[in-house]
């Protein structure tokens, strides 16, 4: 009866989708994606141009979200392709970091980073908030080495209109059109790229290298590396899945409530008690254009454990929009990629569990890509980012020279 149900909802479903796949770029801040004016910079009321990856305009970052190890930082603005039809054209911020003194012969190689989920509202674009300490010191490390840094916030984020968390179109076509934006700028930049990304970024970078060949053959990608990377494999059996005690404070609900406002933004006839119970719905409302960390915080001080905060059982409603997204935006076009990748995985990664970047490495691996893959013990989530630094750097110069890199393929993970 239910998976009657849950077809019925995904037919109903694809016309409500259909129908929010062809909103053309938002011009104008609108509340209910957690929109607000942020400064001038971030509108662009002009027509969007048809070619992705143009620079619209750039400024100079202020005190505050500046990196210390760069010397000329700047808040960019690009076109881009829009995640959610992969046609029509948006517009997206992010941030340009140079190093300092003179670039080599040719111009500064450049990383392109994809950040970890930072939240929905606009304020928490790091072209605008900055980074977290551990992000900006990730970065100032790369700008020693003599790379310049790009990071797109994402579509929707600084920029009006949604942003969709694990939307692997939107992300990837951000990383892959900033890249071209910098590129085609006065930037003295040279066209030999590395993609970079953690969590949500690590999605978006694994994602920007099965889009590279297609989306973006002008690019010359050298390598990509991915920490923390979320993998939904396809045609799975069962998905990866933490065991959480219910009753135990979770702090990963803050996850939980983002990825409600996503499918409430396709939908807006879902309700918050649709997923959520009383207690957990005070919490969801209040979040609507708040940043993560701020998230994190409210449920710690609520102590909020699943049983607390989530239904036993989400409307098929829910259920099916859940299945609708993953279906659209969570899969990787290819897990074929062209050039060598670099995984880092802290073993005691649960957020996305450790098990399913494996899985990722071997489904790559078998699908033909030369993948150097490292494990961290000890080490979760967000130790992936610093612990991984210095096997990342290694990699990079040596794509970048064109040298053998370790091929992990071969290995038995298991």
């Amino acid at each position: 009866m239910l998976r009657h149900k849950l077809i019925l909802s995904m037919c109903l479903l694809h016309g409500t989708m259909a129908a929010y796949g062809e909103v053309p770029y938002h011009k104008q801040p609108d509340a209910k994606y957690g929109d607000q004016l942020l400064s001038n910079f971030y509108i662009w009321d002009k027509k969007v141009p048809e070619k992705p990856g143009k620079l619209l305009r750039f400024e100079p970052l202020e005190q505050g979200i500046r990196i210390p190890e760069s010397d000329k930082q700047y808040r960019i603005l690009f076109s881009s392709t829009n995640g959610l039809d992969s046609k029509s054209r948006t517009v997206v911020s992010g941030s340009l970091f140079l190093p300092k003194g003179h670039p080599p012969k040719g111009g500064w190689p450049l990383l392109v980073w994809g950040h970890g989920t930072v939240g929905l509202a606009d304020k928490c674009a790091p072209s605008w908030n900055g980074r977290v300490y551990r992000n900006a010191y990730y970065l100032g490390e790369w700008l020693k080495k003599g790379y310049a840094v790009v990071e797109p916030d994402y579509q929707g984020l600084g920029t009006p209109g949604p942003h969709l968390l694990i939307n692997i179109p939107q992300l990837s076509f951000n990383v892959l059109d900033s890249a071209r934006a910098v590129l085609n700028g006065s930037f003295k930049l040279v066209n030999q790229i590395i993609i970079a990304g953690q969590s949500q970024g690590g999605a978006a970078a694994f994602g920007a290298a099965s889009y590279a060949q297609t989306y973006a053959p002008d690019l010359n990608v050298k390598g990509t590396i991915a920490t923390g990377v979320i993998y939904r494999k396809k045609d799975a059996d069962s998905a990866v899945i933490t065991q959480i005690n219910r009753f135990k404070p979770n702090p990963a609900l803050a996850y939980t409530i983002l990825g409600f406002h996503v499918a409430q933004q396709f939908d807006s006839s879902l309700k918050t008690l649709d997923v959520f119970t009383e207690k957990g719905a005070k919490l969801v409302d209040h979040s609507r254009s708040q940043c993560i960390g701020d998230i994190f915080s409210d449920v710690a001080f609520e102590q909020l454990s699943n049983a607390d905060a989530l239904l036993e059982q989400p409307t098929t409603k829910y259920q099916a929009l859940q299945q609708f997204m993953a279906e659209k935006y969570a899969y990787y076009p290819t897990l074929k990629v062209s050039h060598p990748v670099f995984i880092g995985t802290g073993a005691e990664d649960r957020t996305p569990d450790a098990r399913s970047q494996l899985q990722l490495v071997k489904d790559a691996c078998e699908a033909g890509s030369k993948i150097q893959f490292k494990l961290y013990y000890g080490h979760g989530h967000s130790e992936a980012v610093p612990r991984s630094l210095n096997d990342a750097q290694d990699f990079a110069q040596r794509v970048l020279q064109g040298r053998e890199v370790e091929n992990t393929c071969q290995q038995n993970f298991e």
